[in-house]
């Protein structure tokens, strides 16, 4: 007693030695003028609020006032739509029934939608469950940089929170913009950390994209949007380890449950009164100098209202990871063009990268070698095929998984062809890839071939009639006088048997 402890001593010295340094290594981003000024009554508690974290809490506070340009609007409804379509067909898939089968044990709240079950929870419950569910697989959307999947982790959080506060359809969609918006902003701060070690992007970011969507939902004014940003910079967090994931349950967990859930919590703490820090995202001792010494602050407002993160994601044709997205295309073309007899392939040597998360992962639809054997056998590949579990034991499937090399793209240019087959007898078969990949930004997706996906998706789930009126609602969100009305259109009545899983693509 009466004694400073060692540890906040020496910290408090090296802090004060450190402050001149930290004018220029943190400048514009943070006022350390402001920092020495404080008066000598002042706590840390005190310590001033940095530009960057003034024009961001003030823009996100503001959002939900905010009109949105029209083809934004139209993108959001897009991947509001997408991501709903992912939780309805995740519904049917291992991850998605343990995730269910959680939300049983928790029923009972009337706040929030579980989306392919009759039963309601609580915000924080729902959104764990539908971000899980949004996330089951790979059908969802993906953006950079971070890298992230946005509508896995936002939407979710946007329709639990959007519920408990009633939102309308138009304030809806302004949170989903904003969270892509914070999300991305975020990655892109902390990008130099996330290139070293197990460090995973894809829970952080959804936090902050999940906390920014529901913070705009209740209302928040900017101080409050500071103190949300604080909770969601405490649970942002995350360990790449899910290539090991047999079966995507933990991976949809961490990069769709667990941000939602993460984000909402925050709201509904600062919602019930919790109070934080002022300013835990810039300067010393801030969450971008932890997760990134080398990391840029100002990223975080950079182009804030003028570049929509929401028009520049990828809403995926196959329902794999995205990076397998090039090579399918290129076997599709392939395919289209010649007759492929997979028994007599003795080698296909892929232009990819090895040991990337891909390479030979555990599920079935992040594991590259595992996608291009089940083309090049069935001739197609459809979310059912990918994940039958059985295929990747059978012994066709894994002895012509045996025959892919991957061989990383060189350095210079130009570069070898995406395919190189050698068949049996030493022919060869060449297919390079086919220009952008469908549903990127680049060559986006139309809105007929996004709805055939989502309707081919949900249709097995909630049958023909109720998809067509929730895909009608959707794509008319900004109408919605309230997001409640969802409600009774992403239910269903869960039966027992088999998985109802659709034939996409071949099905629209």
């Amino acid at each position: 007693m009466g004694h400073e402890p060692f540890h906040w001593g020496r910290r408090r010295v090296l802090r004060g030695a450190g402050k001149a340094a930290l004018a220029a290594a943190l400048a514009p981003a943070f006022d350390v003028t402001a920092l020495l000024a404080q008066s000598p009554g002042d706590t840390e508690a005190d310590r001033p609020i940095s530009d960057v974290m003034r024009r961001l809490s003030t823009y996100m506070s503001e959002a939900r006032g905010r009109a949105l340009p029209d083809d934004v609007v139209e993108r959001a409804k897009r991947h509001v739509l997408d991501a709903l379509a992912a939780m309805v067909s995740g519904s049917e898939l291992v991850p998605g029934r343990n995730a269910l089968r959680f939300a049983r044990s928790y029923a009972g709240g009337a706040a929030a939608t579980i989306v392919g079950d009759r039963i309601t929870c609580g915000a924080i419950e729902a959104a764990l469950v539908n971000g899980t569910l949004a996330h089951a697989d790979e059908t969802d959307d993906t953006l950079a940089p971070g890298p992230w999947h946005p509508g896995c982790n936002v939407v979710p959080a946007a329709l639990a929170l959007g519920e408990q506060f009633g939102a309308g359809g138009q304030q809806f969609l302004r949170a989903v913009v904003l969270g892509y918006d914070i999300g991305t902003r975020v990655g892109a701060a902390i990008q130099p950390g996330m290139a070293t070690g197990l460090k995973l992007s894809y829970g952080i970011t959804g936090t902050f994209g999940a906390a920014a969507a529901g913070a705009s939902l209740a209302g928040f004014d900017a101080q409050k949007m500071r103190w949300v940003l604080s909770y969601a910079a405490q649970q942002a967090s995350g360990i790449e380890t899910f290539p090991r994931d047999p079966d995507h349950t933990e991976k949809g967990f961490i990069f769709g449950g667990m941000p939602a859930r993460s984000g909402v919590t925050a709201v509904l703490l600062v919602h019930n009164g919790w109070t934080a820090v002022h300013d835990a995202l810039v300067g010393e001792e801030s969450f971008v100098a932890a997760q990134a010494p080398a990391g840029k602050a100002e990223l975080l407002v950079d182009r804030l209202g003028e570049r929509y993160e929401i028009t520049r994601a990828n809403i995926k044709r196959w329902t794999v990871g995205f990076p397998i997205h090039a090579p399918l295309d290129a076997i599709e073309a392939l395919l289209k063009r010649q007759p492929v007899d997979a028994e007599q392939i003795t080698e296909l040597v892929v232009r990819y990268q090895p040991g990337s998360i891909t390479d030979n992962s555990g599920p079935s639809d992040i594991n590259v070698q595992h996608a291009l054997a089940l083309m090049l056998i069935d001739k197609r590949l459809t979310f059912r095929s990918v994940h039958d579990a059985a295929r990747m034991r059978d012994p066709a499937v894994v002895r012509l998984r045996g025959k892919i090399r991957l061989v990383a793209p060189p350095g210079g240019v130009p570069a070898p062809p995406l395919l190189q087959f050698t068949m049996a007898g030493g022919s060869r078969i060449v297919q390079d890839g086919v220009g952008p990949v469908l549903g990127t930004a680049q060559n986006p997706l139309s809105r007929e071939q996004l709805v055939g996906k989502c309707r081919a998706l949900m249709t097995p789930v909630l049958g023909a009639a109720q998809t067509g009126r929730l895909i009608d609602r959707v794509l008319a969100l900004d109408a919605m006088p309230n997001v409640r009305a969802l409600r009774p259109l992403l239910q269903a009545t869960r039966r027992d048997g088999p998985p109802r899983l659709s034939e996409y693509p071949d099905a629209t």
